[in-house]
């Protein structure tokens, strides 16, 4: 459902044509088109920005930044409610802060290149502002924002279902995350049988050694996974084991 946006603008709003030709183009590249392309302006207008043009019809994107904080928190708290129903509150908490953290932003902003699309003043441009990892998450959390006022929630989901989701399932916050407990809920559900680990390969040189290691279930290979030490080996396993585990539900 979209968001009402009658009256979100009071004042008129006029950005260069430059501007709105870039963000043409942004549309294109990104395959998403704005009913109200000034809220993709302001998405990416620094406050330095503003403060060089001294026009009041120009905004920058701190508003939007806190909106897209808050619906941002929403799309992925109610993804990983979805998908890890094993995981208890303290658990999803822990993953949803990993998730939507600066460094995770930024990451995120820069795979999209959105540093190239950013209004700045020119001392901030000249400073380096356009890599700036504060500036480059609040872009990214503007954005959203934007997005979620013109477009509605689902359009902000299926661009995380682009975007972020992925990486969730590839295993890029696998740092905070437990797949063997994990594991454990999903086999205890199914009443399986008994889980168990094993070290298959070691390889490399002492301080740059691989370990692969390999969970099954009672007699049954259930995923191999590789690491800098055997816990992290372990993780891996377990965590293409849920993965194989789902993929043979979806079969059934």
């Amino acid at each position: 459902m979209k968001v009402n946006r009658k009256n979100i603008h009071s004042k008129k709003t006029v950005f260069p044509e430059s501007v709105k030709e870039q963000f043409v183009q942004f549309q294109q590249h990104f395959e998403v088109q704005f009913d109200n392309p000034t809220l993709l302006y302001q998405a990416f207008t620094h406050s330095s920005y503003v403060n060089e043009h001294r026009r009041k019809f120009f905004t920058d994107n701190e508003r939007l930044e806190f909106l897209g904080d808050a619906v941002l928190e929403l799309s992925v708290s109610q993804y990983l409610f979805q998908q890890y129903t094993g995981m208890s509150e303290g658990e999803l908490t822990k993953l949803r802060a990993a998730i939507v953290c600066e460094p995770s932003l930024v990451i995120f902003a820069n795979e999209l290149n959105f540093g190239k699309y950013v209004l700045l003043g020119k001392g901030e441009e000249l400073t380096g502002g356009r890599e700036r990892p504060a500036l480059l998450a609040d872009v990214f959390e503007a954005f959203i924002g934007a997005l979620y006022l013109d477009q509605g929630l689902e359009t902000v989901v299926v661009f995380l279902n682009k975007i972020v989701f992925p990486k969730i399932e590839l295993g890029a916050f696998s740092h905070v995350m437990d797949y063997k407990s994990q594991l454990q809920e999903v086999i205890q559900q199914q009443n399986n049988g008994m889980i168990s680990y094993e070290i298959v390969e070691e390889k490399g040189p002492a301080h740059n050694r691989t370990f692969v290691s390999r969970v099954m279930l009672n007699t049954r290979e259930l995923g191999i996974g590789k690491g800098r030490s055997k816990k992290e080996a372990e993780q891996q396993a377990a965590r293409l084991a849920i993965l194989a585990l789902k993929d043979h539900e979806r079969e059934e």
